[in-house]
């Protein structure tokens, strides 16, 4: 290629920023503190990181240091724990057994435990989770699996004193991708966590650890119908659910319906899907293909009908619809994976 010639990569390699440019993401505003290493110690702890220091010590535990992280310039403690006083939140998400066996099988090899846990200290809510258990890990349930099973007496972790971040820092946790099940069933408890703590802000004050509006109807859906094929749905709801006004605790109940309305179309959809069957036709990708057939989402320009108006119609499409109208060749056609969970 001549040396005036472009070659296709040759604008975005331009484009780039020079190197050692921080990256900016979409919607990210923190500007973190001008901390350096030497500001990150404390002289003398701030009243309540000095409070919660004796709690931990009254509790068998020891604070090994006490700092500020960088970003925020807010005050932790590093500390060991006695392990059985450690216990996942009510609303943490379900744990993989195989996972777990990696790590044991990790740590059983390098004898060593160099990842802390991240802990709050909520002694009369653990202790409802297990007696004598004093503090809440939002993450590190895998790793705190691990030690248990390996019979250690002993765990590192970072005590953060606000128990919200305990909700916010479930965002953080990536040691698994989780599934959209998962994801529902833990933003529902969450929820409900949330909503008998009495807390009065609303829905949107937690879009970060609720992550969508789609996920806290579907997880109030599985939680009336724990085999439901959620990931059929999602697509739906993420573009017809929206946050709800008003505290939690007057949102449970029109998430409850919004729950309702999805599992009544999920009910017409699968007589549908039974009348396809006792026709004949057997493929993965019946339901699939009912949804499409009463969706009228991808044919409509502009903004999307309400929720519950555009429920209804793919409801009454679906308890309608002909299975003797239906050919192979049209399931064929839907194309895709089966839905996924």
């Amino acid at each position: 290629m001549p040396p005036s010639a472009k070659s296709p990569g040759s604008a975005k390699t331009r484009a780039r920023k020079p190197s050692g440019t921080p990256r900016r993401r979409r919607g990210v505003k923190l500007r973190p503190t001008d901390l350096r290493p030497a500001d990150l110690g404390f002289s003398e702890p701030p009243a309540e990181l000095a409070a919660l220091a004796a709690a931990i010590a009254e509790d068998g535990g020891r604070v090994l240091a006490t700092y500020r992280e960088p970003l925020g310039g807010h005050g932790l403690l590093f500390a060991a724990l006695p392990l059985e006083q450690v216990v996942p939140t009510p609303f943490q998400r379900d744990i993989s057994d195989a996972h777990v066996r990696r790590l044991t099988q990790a740590m059983d090899k390098t004898r060593r435990f160099l990842d802390p846990i991240i802990v709050v200290r909520e002694p009369e809510e653990a202790a409802k989770i297990e007696p004598g258990a004093r503090y809440w890990v939002p993450n590190g349930y895998h790793r705190l699996t691990a030690l248990k099973e390996l019979d250690a007496k002993s765990v590192l972790a970072l005590v953060i004193p606000e128990r919200r971040v305990a909700y916010q820092i479930l965002a953080l946790n990536i040691e698994k991708a989780h599934n959209l099940r998962e994801r529902a069933i833990g933003v529902r408890r969450m929820f409900r966590d949330l909503e008998a703590a009495g807390v009065r802000e609303g829905e949107e004050a937690y879009a970060l650890e609720f992550e969508e509006p789609a996920l806290v109807t579907l997880g109030f859906a599985y939680e009336k119908r724990p085999r439901l094929s959620g990931g059929a749905y999602h697509p739906i709801l993420r573009k017809l659910d929206g946050w709800i006004g008003g505290a939690l605790g007057s949102a449970a109940g029109e998430r409850e319906r919004r729950a309702d309305v999805v599992l009544a179309f999920d009910e017409a959809v699968s007589e549908a899907v039974a009348r396809l069957k006792e026709r004949g036709l057997t493929s993965p990708y019946l339901k699939a293909f009912v949804i499409a057939r009463v969706n009228p989402l991808r044919f409509i320009k502009g903004p999307p009908p309400g929720f519950d108006e555009l429920f209804t119609t793919m409801t009454r499409r679906a308890a309608a619809m002909k299975a003797d109208k239906i050919r192979s060749e049209d399931v064929a056609r839907t194309g895709g994976p089966p839905e996924s969970e």
